[in-house]
């Protein structure tokens, strides 16, 4: 089948018929991302020489001259400013035609130098790579541009800019191992080809073909690699979207008043642990839905895997940008098995915790809902470091330099939860649980005897009333008559108001206040003083209700 040009071109060189994605010449990318007219080349003058004097079976002089004929361009990356959804932003786009898009001397250096340029102009880089990696005709000065570009892509990374890297088919070698891996957000296009080493190498090297699809976008996507696949007629409005949020800039809240509370009635644990467990209790994906606008997921931990019993990403609330991260249950029985039912494996929380330190970078609040029984327990959960993930997060989650808000939505079990809720305000749902361990599990040590956890409920104070007296919570949510499984809207603007206020407390107070407050706020539940004074308090309380009881006060006449 034939693809006139023009046609291609209209259809950003994709195939109307059957979908494949052709390679896009580097001046039709900058034109189907860039706001019209707005594309000033950087270094244009800057191009490649043959520093090693290389000759194959026809000179790298020859070849250079060759695909500058070819292609219309002067280099294999194009280098520019631009305006993109109406933000300044620094662009840098190879194009694969060009000797395959390899990283020379000369290349490595216009990449850094849009990089530095960014930098100092604090503006965010847009790259759009397709590259076969270094290029052999220069050598050890092709290899170590990969140190010049990561190095570049550090520095503008320390100042807090954004970066955001769409990876396009193929890329390969010292360009995916330098600085295109080092996005903020990497984006794959559908079907690209992606890794360090090619499928063709890797089985001339072992003799071992690799699996089928092994290099391609969706299964980096499975594996934790990249952040999502986006079509290409799509990608303008997801960077777009992304280059406005991905910054640091103060913005009002839009604070909601919370309903006027009803006199919640105190229900026995064993019943708010049915209503916690209730199978049509919302679950996160569901709230984020609800509470936020503009969310866009962020997938994968960057090292192992992508597990969706923790969601998270970058959304809108009340006006503000945030970081919302979400332990997911699942609603439907496909999710649920997909979800684990919320017990997640280390590669969430360490997902979770990249992008905690995203919200970090560009300083705006995490929100983290919780509902989980609690964190994989499996022997493959403890080979990939389950301990060691829920530890990593406990204590980047204390020195975190953000207002932090968790929210109790469901169940909150052992430290697969508390992994996620170290922050300045605890919030719990009337109907939420949090506790150390399941009660089924606590009567099974202690009694030896599951059908005994109503009992061991009570005494695990595991209830949104017991906690909050135990200054382990901050505040309870109400929740509509009856649990919120009843009336889902209701108690999402519930969370919503209460969030809100909980953010407009926490985002006027500075980051050292901040840390400071939520150092003592961890140092000082439990402690044994403040223990024993509420402990001997409640004690005269109780006492006082019996004596009460005992010799009722004569009725007034």
């Amino acid at each position: 089948m034939e693809h006139p040009v023009s046609a291609l071109e209209e259809r950003l060189f994709v195939c109307p018929a059957c979908g494949h994605y052709f390679p896009m010449p580097s001046r039709a990318r900058i034109a189907s991302l860039v706001d019209a007219g707005t594309f000033r080349e950087l270094d244009r003058k800057l191009v490649s020489v043959d520093p090693l004097k290389f000759t194959d079976s026809r000179t790298y002089r020859e070849r250079l001259k060759e695909a500058r004929r070819q292609t219309g361009v002067r280099e294999a990356v194009t280098t520019g400013v631009c305006r993109l959804g109406g933000r300044r932003t620094a662009l840098v786009v190879f194009d694969f035609e060009f000797m395959g898009g390899t990283m020379g001397s000369t290349v490595g250096e216009k990449v850094a130098r849009a990089f530095e340029y960014a930098t100092k102009a604090r503006i965010p880089l847009v790259s759009v790579v397709a590259s076969g990696g270094a290029r052999v005709q220069e050598g050890m000065l092709s290899l170590v541009q990969m140190a010049k570009v990561a190095a570049a892509a550090s520095v503008h990374d320390r100042e807090g800019l954004a970066f955001i890297s769409i990876l396009t088919d193929p890329t390969f070698g010292g360009v995916t191992a330098s600085f295109a891996s080092l996005g903020d957000v990497l984006i794959g296009e559908p079907g690209a080809q992606i890794g360090f080493v090619g499928p063709r190498v890797i089985e001339q090297t072992t003799g071992v073909p690799p699996p089928e699809g092994s290099h391609r976008a969706e299964t980096l996507l499975q594996g934790g690699l990249i952040d999502m696949v986006t079509p290409r007629a799509e990608l303008r409005e997801i960077v777009s979207y992304l280059l406005s949020h991905l910054k640091r800039e103060e913005k009002k809240l839009r604070a909601e008043r919370p309903s006027p509370a009803r006199r919640a009635r105190k229900l026995p644990a064993s019943e708010e642990v049915l209503l916690a467990r209730h199978p049509g209790r919302p679950v996160a994906r569901q709230y984020i839905g609800q509470i936020c606008t503009h969310f866009v997921e962020l997938r994968g931990d960057r090292q192992s895997g992508e597990d969706p019993a923790i969601v998270g990403g970058v959304a809108e609330l009340g006006g503000q940008t945030v970081v919302i991260i979400g332990q997911d249950r699942g609603s439907t029985p496909s999710e649920q098995e997909s979800c684990h039912r919320g017990m997640a494996y280390p590669e969430a929380y360490r997902k979770a915790l990249r992008l905690m330190r995203l919200a970090a970078k560009f300083r705006v609040p995490v929100i983290t809902l919780i509902d989980t029984p609690g964190a994989q327990a499996g022997y493959d959960s403890e080979q990939r470091g389950i301990a060691h993930a829920l530890a990593s997060n406990l204590a980047a989650m204390a020195l975190l330099p953000v207002p932090i808000v968790s929210v109790i939505i469901g169940e909150g079990g052992s430290g697969g939860a508390l992994a996620l809720a170290v922050a300045d305000r605890v919030l719990m749902l009337e109907h939420a649980i949090y506790s150390v361990i399941p009660p089924e599990g606590a009567a099974a040590i202690l009694y030896k005897d599951a059908g005994k956890a109503d009992a061991v409920a009570e005494n695990l104070k595991l209830t949104a009333r017991d906690l909050l007296s135990l200054g382990v919570i901050d505040a309870v949510v109400p929740e509509p008559e009856g649990g919120a499984h009843l009336d889902p809207a209701a108690a999402a603007a519930a969370i919503k108001a209460h969030v809100l206020g909980a953010l407009s407390a926490t985002s006027r107070v500075s980051a050292r206040r901040l840390l400071a407050r939520r150092y003592k706020k961890y140092r000082s539940v439990g402690k044994v003083g403040v223990f024993w004074r509420e402990a001997v308090r409640s004690g005269i309380l109780d006492g006082l209700e019996t004596l009460a009881q005992l010799f009722p006060r004569a009725a007034e006449p």
